[in-house]
């Protein structure tokens, strides 16, 4: 078969897309022939060397997430044959023509969604949708404050909230992602600065000054103390992402004060049988919807896989709103 490769570890210039030893699946997986697969920044930690994969998985061929058919299946299975149309979270190796995954898994594609779009779903929602109301416990009419809402699972967490009846705030360094957000649904968009993001105060002022119950962050550190200041009380910030740095300094006494929590999540290293949960949750709430055309994956680019080095490149400088998605 043909995957994007890394030699070694570093910048996008080490990503090419060639022959490689073809995948084998074990008893209780499913080998699938690969149609689509999308980016993530995960991917360029891999990359790097600051995002290892969990044992037993190439470190060398990238992805998270798929979208094919299967072509064949492991001992044991048997509810997936050769043909069904999948799609899944993957440990790793999803960057390739040939991927395994565990039986439990996958999720069929609705049938009016083309392999493209069903890339872009499973790690935005099942994400999304993990942080939101398992983590969250989101409510009907909740405000929820969504940082960085271009990105892939920010534009997923929006569209998946409002079906739930919350009143979504989000914020961007860009305008324009601001009101290509705002057809998805956005009720108010906060445009917040590089080097000195401040939006708590506006935040308040939105919600009648009782502050969001539920913040999901994907920034980290540049964001954190504005986090608790626009906290309501009782309230939770989920950290799903630290792109701007992982260390910050918080005025414990104002989390104090607040009663409020802060819940760090990553969904590639945990245990199997909770990501099967996570899958199987979000084939039962959001998957109808999917289908139903209420949420909609949001895909920034379409590129052949052996042009992945641009995909790498343009999420690197933050252009895309939205999934970049690999076709093989």
């Amino acid at each position: 078969m043909k995957a994007v490769l890394f030699d070694g570890k570093g910048g996008p210039e080490i990503v090419r897309f060639a022959e490689t030893s073809d995948p084998a699946p074990a008893r209780g997986e499913v080998l699938v022939r690969v149609r689509a697969a999308a980016l993530n920044r995960a991917d360029l930690l891999q990359r790097r060397g600051l995002y290892p994969p969990p044992p037993g998985t190439r470190e060398d061929i990238p992805g998270l997430e798929l979208a094919g058919e299967v072509a064949a299946v492991g001992a044991g299975v048997t509810a997936w044959k050769a043909g069904d149309r999948v799609m899944a979270i993957a440990s790793g190796e999803a960057q390739a023509e040939l991927a395994v995954a565990h039986e439990r898994m996958l999720v069929r594609i609705p049938d009016a969604l083309s392999s493209e779009d069903a890339a872009a779903i499973p790690e935005a929602c099942v994400t999304s949708h993990d942080a939101l109301f398992t983590l969250g416990g989101l409510r009907p009419g909740w405000p929820v404050l969504v940082h960085a809402i271009g990105s892939g699972v920010s534009t997923a967490a929006l569209q998946i909230a409002k079906a739930a009846g919350a009143t979504v705030i989000g914020t961007s360094r860009t305008a324009d992602k601001l009101e290509r957000a705002r057809a998805l649904g956005l009720d108010h968009g906060i445009l917040v600065a590089k080097d000195e993001p401040r939006f708590a105060e506006e935040v308040r002022r939105l919600t009648g000054k009782r502050g969001c119950p539920l913040v999901l962050d994907f920034v980290g550190a540049p964001y954190a103390a504005e986090n608790l200041a626009a906290l309501a009380s009782g309230g939770r910030v989920v950290v799903i992402g630290t792109m701007g740095g992982p260390k910050a300094q918080l005025d414990l006494g104002l989390l104090m004060r607040a009663r409020g929590a802060i819940v760090g999540t990553v969904l590639r290293p945990r245990p199997l049988e909770e990501k099967i949960a996570a899958t199987q949750a979000f084939a039962r709430d959001v998957l109808p919807l999917v289908a139903a055309g209420a949420v909609k994956p949001v895909v920034d680019l379409v590129l052949p896989a052996e042009r992945a080095r641009e995909a790498h490149e343009r999420m690197e400088r933050n252009e895309s709103f939205g999934k970049l998605v690999l076709t093989f």
